[in-house]
């Protein structure tokens, strides 16, 4: 036997015993042995293999019948000697791997001894992250623990062999035959599309989970397993600016993930919170452009109702959900106004959808385009109405209380007007404005919301009331402005004409002083002033709140808002109770009285314009004298008298809304405030452009006329402006030199 086995027929002798223990003996195999004997017999005699050498273990192994039953399966046990020279492992002998093997014990004796591929590569734990469970001892059994099942048995490739499994172009393959699901998620993803075209820096299999990235299955990721992902994705999407800046919005635009309220809660340690892999996928992550993609328009708010299912439910019942169910990509999703990777929380002042920015930085994008507009037949001034409106004022001037667009529509589920479920259908509106507006009633929905003073259609009453103060602020203040300056002209040829000595000089009049106002009547006039300006400081902050100067008092104090409608009022009131002070004055004193005799209107303030305009012109040799109060001041003063009433009426209206608008109707509250402006714009003008120039600029009174702080009128002063009330004061003796007491009021008889 011995002899047998050397000159090569113990792999015969073997594979004959085999087969009878199979069942497999007949009388075909019994002549083969006999054959095969004598053969032997004849033949001559080779060398023995040394024991427990390659050549031994191949003695058997070689033959590719060699196999055995392993779990209930058929195992083959051939090894192919040229494959086995070419590995990466053709330099170790078989039982360098399969330690404890007795090639002259057959079959070998069992439990036979797991090959540890260990003994040789050190630290396979670490080195293989992306199989976690390589690092746990005892290693327990599996596929994922296996090197055979990724690196094979015998045909194991060198790293940098052409033939090795886990190149980038064989690795997503290589690991898809076990993670299928991940290969074709990976396949059609930018990532892979990328690494298909042979991008340079198109990442592989290993280049994410070469990091402890992925937890275990069917299990919730922890904080930290979150952060790493997100740690990961950035260090090529920040880190690299090969890759950064590749994408539309670069670095930034991912770097912000971190400041958004994503990042931020998974900062804090809130496992809930979203990463990136959350709204990308970790498999299927793609450009929003792309139709598949988790973060395409039409496909985001699934993704975000993994989180957010409530908000979404609402979303996907609005106008906007419907339109992008029906393949209108201008319809906006999640993401179109909180933003992508920056998402702020709406408490945040930097988030668009923060109280004070939503209008402008949110819906503004859409309802103020007049694109869009015009393709799908919006009012393109839906926007601009709500901005000027107190609402939207308010929230332009830094109210710390404001109500914008979803304060009336929704945040999410944004339904038409004619939808019953919607907040501004005609049935739901006073609900709706009984949110802010307490007591609110039916009235209350009487008028547009978005009122335009523009649209002769949608509100022809505002409209017209807004025409009308145009064309009459432009008629008063054109001619008061055309009046004076032909009289600054007039007056500035004169003083030029007295420095030529072309124009002679009038003898100086005796220097004398003469009452213009009394202490009552300043004091009066004062409160009138003050109250005044504020009210146009304060009025106007609220109407332009963007203008340079209210900025700056803006930036003051944040509470300046407040205390701008406090101020408001305040000075309303005292203008008010001024105007009572004034009616008083003139129904129970004497020069009260006497003031309102001189201030009635007569006929030959109708004329002395016309006189006026033909001596400024030069059609006329003298200038027309004046009484106590020319046409100039009469003009004022019934002028303040009529936008006091008118102010303060609609001022009232506008104060007390809530009240208002349960009587005169929503439309009734805007007639006021439309009245209210244009009176206001009027009004200033007409000072500025009128009083101003009479106490001020006028030649020859510059710079100041100081009667409404002194009381008095020098008497060059009166005998160039009021020349009939001099004379009247002469007559009576009311004048009196300079260190002199001022001579007592005249009495009823004497000024009769």
């Amino acid at each position: 036997m011995h002899y047998f086995m050397r000159s090569g027929f113990g792999p015969r002798l073997g594979l004959l015993k085999r087969s009878c223990l199979r069942g497999g003996a007949g009388l075909f195999v019994g002549l083969w042995l006999i054959v095969t004997l004598a053969r032997a017999a004849d033949a001559p005699a080779t060398a023995t293999p040394a024991p427990n050498s390659d050549a031994s273990c191949l003695e058997c192994h070689s033959d590719e019948t060699l196999s055995m039953r392993k779990g209930g399966q058929k195992v083959s046990l051939f090894v192919e000697p040229n494959v086995l020279g070419q590995s990466a492992h053709s330099s170790l002998a078989c039982l360098d791997c399969h330690e404890g093997f007795n090639s002259e014990s057959s079959p070998h004796k069992k439990p036979m001894m797991p090959v540890d591929c260990g003994s040789c590569h050190e630290k396979i734990g670490q080195k293989h992250a992306f199989h976690p469970r390589l690092a746990l001892s005892p290693q327990p059994a599996g596929k994922d623990t296996s090197c055979t099942a990724c690196h094979g048995t015998h045909a194991v490739a060198a790293v940098k062999n052409v033939d090795f499994p886990f190149t980038r172009a064989k690795q997503a393959e290589s690991c898809g035959q076990c993670h299928e699901a991940a290969r074709d998620e990976f396949r059609t993803s930018a990532h892979g599309l990328s690494l298909t075209t042979g991008t340079k820096d198109a990442p592989d299999c290993l280049s994410c989970h070469r990091q402890p990235i992925a937890g275990p299955v069917g299990k919730a990721a922890t904080v930290e397993l979150k952060l790493a992902q997100a740690k990961l994705c950035e260090s090529c999407h920040v880190g690299k600016p090969e890759i950064a800046d590749k994408t539309m919005l670069g670095r930034a635009f991912v770097a912000s993930f971190d400041q958004s309220v994503h990042g931020a809660a998974l900062a804090r340690g809130v496992a809930g919170a979203a990463s990136c892999v959350d709204c990308h996928g970790s498999h299927s992550m793609n450009l929003g452009m792309v139709a598949g993609s988790r973060v395409n328009q039409q496909r985001v708010a699934a993704t975000c109702a993994k989180c957010h299912a409530k908000t979404a439910a609402e979303y996907n019942s609005s106008v906007h959900a419907v339109a992008l169910r029906r393949g209108n990509l201008d319809s906006p999703s999640c993401t179109r106004c909180h933003g992508e990777h920056d998402i702020r929380g709406r408490a945040d002042p930097n988030s668009p959808t923060y109280a004070k920015n939503v209008a402008q930085k949110v819906c503004a994008e859409c309802h103020a385009s007049v694109r869009l507009a015009k393709k799908y037949g919006l009012e393109a001034d839906t926007f601009q109405t709500f901005t000027d409106s107190y609402h939207g004022l308010a929230v332009r001037g830094g109210a710390v209380t404001v109500v914008n667009c979803a304060s009336c529509h929704s945040s999410h589920a944004i339904k038409s007007q004619s939808d019953p479920t919607s907040t501004i259908y005609k049935g739901n509106l006073v609900a709706t404005c009984g949110q802010c507006h307490p007591g609110a009633n039916t009235r209350f929905t009487v008028g547009a919301v978005h009122a335009s003073v523009t649209q002769p259609k949608r509100e022809p009453i505002l409209y017209w009331i807004a025409t009308l103060y145009v064309i009459l602020i432009i008629a008063v203040v054109g001619g008061m402005a055309l009046h004076n300056f032909l009289d600054f002209f007039k007056k500035a040829r004169r003083k030029l004409g007295i420095q030529k000595g072309l124009i002679p000089v009038e003898p100086v009049k005796e220097h004398r002083l003469y009452v213009r106002m009394t202490a009552h009547e300043r004091c009066q006039h004062g409160t009138l002033v003050i109250s005044f300006v504020l009210l146009v400081i304060t009025g106007f902050m609220l109407r332009y709140p963007e203008a340079w100067w209210v900025v700056a008092i803006q930036s003051l104090s944040n509470r300046v808002f407040a205390w701008r409608g406090i101020v408001h009022r305040v000075a309303g009131v005292v203008m008010l109770a001024g105007g009572v002070w004034h009616i008083g004055y003139l129904a129970f004193t004497r020069p009260g009285r006497q003031l309102f005799l001189d201030l009635l209107p007569r006929w030959n303030d109708l004329t002395d314009p016309f006189k006026v305009l033909r001596y400024n012109l030069g059609l006329a040799g003298d200038k027309p004298k004046f009484g106590r109060f020319s046409y100039v001041e009469k003009s004022e003063y019934w002028a303040l008298v009529w936008g006091t009433l008118i102010m303060g009426a609609t001022g009232a209206i506008l104060w007390f809304d809530n009240t208002s608008m349960g009587l005169f109707t929503k439309l009734g509250f805007d007639i006021s405030r439309t009245i209210h402006f244009y009176e206001a714009v009027l009004a200033t003008l007409a000072i500025i452009v009128w009083h101003l120039y009479f106490v001020i600029f006028n030649p020859d009174i510059y710079p100041m006329n100081l009667s409404w702080l002194t009381g008095r009128m020098s008497e060059e002063e009166m005998h160039e402006e009021h020349p009939l009330e001099l004379e009247r004061l002469k007559e009576a003796g009311q004048h009196h030199a300079p260190g002199e007491p001022m001579p007592p009021p005249p009495a009823d008889d004497e000024k009769k």
